[in-house]
Formats: C-alpha cells, structure tokens, sequence
C-alpha cells in the first residue's frame, strides 16, 4: 500500500512539474526573453518602415520597435514579409510580432493579440496629378489596385466596402508601392492605400511627383496597432513600454519627426 501511495505521489509530482513547464513554454514573453530578441515582421512603407537615401534601414515603426525593444532588454530583428501571409508566419513563429502600420479591426482582434492604437491613419485614394478623378463615383468600372489583405482592399471590397468602389474592376497586388508604380504605369486609375504612405510617397518632391491624393477623400478613419499571438503576455508588457515613452515623450517626438498624428487613447 505505502509503495501505491509513494507511486501515486510520483506521478502527481511529474505532472505538476509537466504542467507547470507547459505553462512556462506557452509564455510568448518567456519565449522572446529567452531568445533575447524580438522578431520584426515588416513590408517596405514609407514612413513606417523604409531605406533611406543613405540605404539605412529607419523609419517610425523602426524608431518605436527599437525603444520598446529596449525598454524589454531584447533585440529587434527585422524581417521582412509578405503581407497577406502575416498571421501564418506569426502563428509558425517565424516572427513574434506584425509592426508594420497594422490597423486595428475587430477581425484581426479576434485572432491576434493587439497592443494600444498608437497612430491615426485613413484610407486615401490616389491618381495621377493630371487625373480629373474627384470622387469614388468616378472610379467605378475603373481599374482599381490595393495591397492584398490590406484596408484599402476592404474598401473595394470587403462587407462595409464603399459602394462606388464596389463596382470598379480591383486588381489586388502585394505591396503600396507596386500599387503606386501601376498608377504611375498608367496600368490603373487609381491605389487605394494608407494616407501615412501617400504624404510621403505623392506628390511634390517625393518619388511619385505626378501622382495625388484626390483632395477631400477619406474612406475610413483607422488606428494602428502591433500584432502578436493570440493571447500573448508580452502584449501587455509591450503596452507598458508604450506608455512609459508617451510619457517620456519620446513617442510624441518620434510622431513629429515623421509627420505623424499619435491616437487619441495614447496622445498627451
């Protein structure tokens, strides 16, 4: 009997110590400390995450990423995805987070884990300079393109798309640029796209000096978040480093910096 009862009590021992490194494993922060990194999932978007002219990788995102990063005593890592593959490779693992001027959705927070919104942001439409588009009516049955998985495609057609839009002919592509490059080619009409990217991207002085903005048009007001796994415990750690940066203004300057506007729920 005392040899069942020690048996049992080995077994109960083996299965705590089971559990309780089950429950360590599936810590998402013990995780990242452990590897003493966090990996960066990004797109090339000006000015979230871009090459400068001095071929330096930089840019708002960048900037934020690494002060939090700090903040957490581990490295950035940045690696560069394709967007309408993001949530597989943060569910494999091969990144720890999606910082790449993500907006916020109920969708995408049934599935991810989503830190504060820390930028204001909408969806703009863009044409050539010489282009007499004005309003959304004047793009139906035209070629429209936006990135693949992106908010500008849900404008053209997702459940709440624009009802204009609806009607034009989309053509979805992988990146903002290469959605500006076709209108640029004259290949499309118009991008549908984050109104972040085309300040920096259109008009005067930028890359894309003969291509707008089609002045007065907004689509959807928006707020940008990092994504992590679903239930992740280093998105709450994330949310504190955020917070202590509002604070120390550091986020405030760094939104200055790059012309941006912090979200309401962060800005002091």
């Amino acid at each position: 009997m005392k040899q069942i009862c020690a048996l049992v009590l080995v077994l109960l021992m083996v299965l705590s110590m089971t559990a309780c490194g089950a429950k360590k494993a599936d810590s998402d922060a013990a995780y990242i400390e452990g590897n003493g990194k966090m990996i960066i999932g990004y797109t090339i978007y000006e000015p979230m995450n871009y090459f400068d002219e001095n071929g330096d990788f930089t840019g708002f995102d960048t900037e934020f990423a690494k002060a939090v990063c700090e903040k957490l005593g581990v490295e950035p890592e940045f690696v560069e995805i394709v967007w309408d593959t993001k949530e597989i490779e943060l569910n494999a693992k091969s990144i720890d987070c999606i910082w790449n001027g993500m907006t916020i959705t109920e969708e995408r927070q049934e599935t991810m884990s989503i830190s504060l919104p820390y930028v204001k942001n909408a969806q703009v439409v863009v044409v050539k300079a010489d282009s007499a588009v004005a309003s959304t009516a004047d793009l139906i049955g035209k070629t429209v393109v936006a990135e693949i998985g992106s908010a500008g495609e849900a404008q053209i057609q997702g459940e709440d798309a624009n009802a204009d839009l609806a009607q034009a002919e989309y053509v979805g592509l992988s990146k903002q640029t290469d959605c500006l490059l076709e209108v640029k080619a004259g290949a499309a009409e118009a991008a549908v796209l984050d109104w972040t990217l085309a300040k920096s991207m259109v008009g005067e002085g930028t890359d894309f000096a003969d291509l707008k903005m089609v002045d007065g048009l907004e689509l959807a007001a928006e707020e940008y978040g990092i994504a992590f796994r679903k239930d992740s415990d280093i998105t709450a750690k994330v949310n504190d480093a955020i917070e202590e940066l509002v604070e120390e203004g550091t986020l405030g300057a760094l939104a200055d910096k790059y012309g941006l506007a912090l979200a309401p729920a962060i800005a002091k």
